[in-house]
Parts: C-alpha cells; structure tokens; sequence
C-alpha cells in the first residue's frame, strides 16, 4: 500500500464527520461543502459528495430545502435533522477517543 493510498482511506473515513461539522453550522448548498472541504485541506471532487449526500439524507441524518437563487435554479441545500445532531455528537466522541488514543501513543 502506498502513502497516497492510505491518506486516501483516512480523508474517506473522516469524510462523513466533515461534511456534518460544516451542516451543524449552518445551511449548505453542495458547492458551499465542497469549497470549505477545499479550505480545509480536504480535497473532495463532486463525484463522491453527491451519492454522500444522499445517502446521509436516506439515513435520515439531513434534509435539505429548495432556495432560490440569484445567480440560476433554485439551490437544494442541505442541514441536520435531529437525528444527524445527536450522530454528529456519537462521532465528536469518537474522533475525541481515537484523538487520545493517537496522541498517546505518539508521546509514550
């Protein structure tokens, strides 16, 4: 396995995680989640946002209203539902475990 590779599955298994902390914020059109991903750092192309997004939505984690838009078509953006607030604090949780457990072992 190659470094790329691994930095790959690491930016896919906290890709879930990301986009929820940005929806906790506030409403977010696709192009928006896609652009602070990019100021983070974190590279995502649309390819794999769009089939994310949904799957979120179906899991009953987002919802998303139509806005209209000054620049075209109608917007669909997306935010939490209850039920994504109460996952994205499981996975505030988790990340702090793993965190503690990678700073642990970097230090002893």
């Amino acid at each position: 396995m190659t470094d790329e590779n691994v930095k790959s599955q690491m930016r896919k298994g906290v890709l879930e995680y990301c986009i929820l902390l940005i929806l906790k914020k506030e409403l977010a059109y696709a192009t928006d989640i896609i652009r602070k991903l990019r100021n983070a750092r974190l590279i995502v192309v649309d390819g794999t946002l769009y089939p994310l997004l949904t799957r979120l939505k179906n899991s009953g984690l987002l919802k998303y209203e139509w806005i209209e838009s000054t620049q075209g078509p109608p917007r669909k953006y997306y935010a939490l539902t209850d039920e994504g607030n109460r996952f994205l604090s499981e996975l505030e949780t988790a990340w702090d475990d793993i965190n503690n457990t990678i700073n642990h072992l970097k230090t002893n």
